[in-house]
């Protein structure tokens, strides 16, 4: 039992006395492993007279608690000053400029549909909002769209289980505006809309701008004129438009204008027309008395133009290096 608590005492010192993590290790094997100085004292129990056994049992469970302790103390104490050293090694000089962070920048698409809000506001336009899922009603019937019709297609159509569908386009925000203000009525519907297309130039998701302009006076001129100054104030510079014949089913007559672009061939940018006298009725709205006019685009390929993006799935894709050459 003397060599015992010599031997103790001794590790202890020696445990003090570690300067590494790794010193340390040694000694635990050294006193502690399963062939280690106290484990082989544990196992000579055996081989001592009975009446001995409990006294030196207890003698060696309290070095070896003893020296357990110590162990995880100087351990901890080692991390401690461990870490003092990395972090008095490794000081913050307050004085140096900061990094910074680069300033964030809108999205090129919110970017575009802000500018034709605001241009369009200008006018004496007002914006409305309405539901993305739609009834039949809304999206197809009251603009003049027979039951026939290839846009009721499934193919091109996102159905949903209850029957309602998810809009083809913002059009269903006029006939609910109508119906709800009545005439006379001079608004823009903006947002999301849905469609089965997915290529270069069309997304499955994308963003529309409508504008619609019901009044006792309304004529296509009023029309063509307000479109030109929108173009141009959307492209900030002067643009040549023309008007080609075209067909919707919700308004006649029916048209595409196009602007003058790149090397002077002409690219469709939006279509528009004259109210049809069955939506105006859908709507609420007397054609003896009122006419109108609507005009729709969309958002993406306004922005594409804007911005010279030729692939519309780089506004989707979130690639920083794309979204970065947006920032002011």
């Amino acid at each position: 039992m003397g060599d015992l608590e010599d031997r103790a005492r001794e590790a202890l010192t020696e445990i003090e006395s570690a300067a590494t993590p790794e010193a340390l290790e040694e000694l635990r094997v050294r006193l502690l492993g399963r062939k280690g100085e106290i484990t082989a004292q544990l196992k000579a129990l055996g081989s001592l007279p009975p009446e001995e056994r409990p006294a030196a049992g207890k003698a060696v469970n309290e070095a070896k608690n003893a020296i357990s302790a110590a162990i995880a103390a100087r351990r901890q104490a080692l991390s401690d000053r461990r870490l003092d050293e990395e972090l008095s090694g490794g000081g913050i000089d307050v004085t140096l400029p900061g990094r910074g962070i680069p300033p964030g920048a809108r999205h090129p698409v919110t970017r575009t549909i802000r500018r034709m809000r605001d241009i369009l506001t200008g006018a004496g336009f007002s914006a409305r909002s309405g539901p993305e899922v739609e009834d039949e009603f809304h999206n197809f019937t009251a603009l003049n769209m027979p039951e026939n019709h290839p846009a009721r297609a499934m193919h091109d159509t996102f159905y949903l289980p209850s029957g309602m569908l998810l809009r083809t386009h913002t059009s269903p925000v006029q006939i609910r505006s109508m119906l709800a203000e009545g005439a006379p009525l001079k608004i823009i519907s903006l947002g999301r809309v849905f469609r089965r297309d997915s290529d270069q130039t069309h997304t499955p998701v994308f963003h529309q701008v409508e504008g619609l302009a019901v009044d006792e006076s309304v004529s296509l001129a009023n029309l063509k004129s307000l479109l030109h100054e929108f173009a141009e104030r959307f492209f900030e510079r002067k643009v040549e438009v023309r008007f080609r014949a075209s067909y919707f089913p919700f308004t006649e007559p029916s048209a595409e204008m196009d602007v003058r672009w790149g090397d002077g061939g002409w690219l469709e940018i939006l279509g528009c027309g004259m109210v049809h006298p069955e939506v105006l009725r859908h709507g609420g709205v007397d054609p003896e008395r009122y006419t109108g006019y609507a005009f729709g685009m969309g958002v993406e390929r306004m922005a594409m133009l804007r911005y010279g993006v030729t692939d519309i799935r780089r506004f989707f894709e979130n690639d920083i290096r794309f979204l970065g050459q947006f920032a002011p």
